[in-house]
């Protein structure tokens, strides 16, 4: 018997948890990994199927950047789009070859410096989400400075300048035509792999001081100013990682859509985040991965509704937006039953799964004993 499982802090039953539960996530990291080679090499999914996977990828490391200022460190953030949009196009402008970049330029001649810009995807991609940090730490000074509503109206402004400015800047960015001919770099093993960085990095973030200073700012900024931390420097630490990261996932967009304009990154952009991380769970890491699959899965999913569809004799006419109402239903039905969202504050974990499944008979005998009782004191 080991050292560690001799001490009376960590029994062996906890041992043999732990080592259940590495073995399971071993085993299901395996099977996703054969997976995704499959459906990469085409033998089980196609390219309809492959594109919503890696949209789910890259919303989930938006909403995860999201998730971070708003969930994690409590405040009330929507500058996301404006982010995505300064990541997605300083990626498209390294990647885009030079014919192709100079082509489409023909409203405005292209700006010399834009048109030699050239570098590898994986360069071009650390490059967008710098220049979206440092758009975030300009913006940070006046607005960080506020809280709430204040806040949110504030970042959101400051999103649509970003946007107003990017449409604006023709030589550079191509104004409202945008940029077309993204090369497809970002296949599925991109984004899977860009995931699982930003999770683990965010795991391994909340361990520290710095994460635990975010949720003391979240719970009680006041107390947490007379404990020592600084409120600023914090909140813009936060803020500065958030907007990284959403240029990140800026970047992996655009390879993966091979289009981009500005009216992409509108505030409704911004809107859907949001729903992402309240439907996962704010402060919940596990919460925004889920619910970015469970919204983007979803809304693919239910297309068919705006074409028309019967249910028994009741027949249903195509309805344009037909598919968004229902979407829309569901959505609150779970944000009813789930205030908190899906996974509230907490994290996936293999024992958590095993409480909930052990939960379920007790919960289904517990629902007929109340209704045995309600009858037997009706008659």
């Amino acid at each position: 018997m080991s050292k560690e499982s001799k001490s009376p802090y960590l029994p062996a039953t906890t041992q043999k948890h732990k080592g259940l539960s590495r073995t399971l996530s071993i085993v299901v990291l395996a099977a996703f990994a054969v997976f995704l080679y499959m459906a990469n090499s085409g033998k089980i999914l196609g390219s309809y199927e492959l594109r919503i996977i890696r949209l789910c990828g890259v919303y989930a490391i938006a909403a995860l950047s999201m998730n971070l200022v708003n969930g994690f460190t409590g405040q009330f953030s929507l500058g996301q789009a404006g982010f995505m949009a300064i990541g997605a196009y300083v990626t498209s402008l390294f990647i885009i070859p030079t014919a192709q970049k100079t082509a489409m330029y023909y409203v405005e001649p292209i700006a010399p410096w834009v048109e030699s810009l050239q570098a590898p995807f994986i360069v071009a991609l650390i490059i967008g989400g710098l220049v979206a940090a440092l758009a975030a730490f300009l913006i940070g000074f006046p607005v960080l400075r506020l809280r709430g509503d204040y806040l949110a109206i504030a970042t959101l402004g400051f999103s649509e300048i970003i946007r107003i400015f990017i449409t604006n800047m023709i030589p550079i960015t191509n104004g409202s035509l945008g940029l077309k001919n993204i090369p497809d770099t970002a296949n599925v093993w991109w984004t899977t792999i860009a995931v699982a960085i930003v999770v683990i990095f965010m795991l391994r973030l909340m361990k520290t001081s710095y994460g635990r200073s975010f949720k003391a700012i979240r719970d009680d900024d006041v107390a947490a100013e007379a404990m020592g931390i600084s409120l600023f420097r914090h909140k813009m630490l936060s803020f500065v990682i958030g907007g990284f990261l959403a240029g990140i996932s800026g970047g992996l967009l655009a390879s993966v859509v091979g289009a981009i304009t500005p009216i992409y990154f509108r505030f409704t952009l911004a809107y859907e985040i949001l729903l992402i991380v309240v439907l996962g769970g704010q402060g919940s890491i596990t919460g925004s991965v889920v619910g970015a699959c469970i919204l983007t899965v979803a809304r693919e999913w239910l297309r068919f509704m705006d074409n028309g569809f019967s249910i028994g004799p009741l027949t249903v006419p195509p309805i344009a937006g037909m598919r968004m109402l229902v979407f829309s239903i569901l959505l609150m039905i779970i944000i009813l039953f789930y205030r908190r969202g899906l996974f509230g504050s907490n994290e996936f974990s293999w024992a958590g799964l095993l409480r909930v499944i052990k939960s379920i008979p007790q919960g289904i005998k517990r629902l007929f004993t109340r209704k045995a009782k309600a009858e037997g004191g009706g008659s």
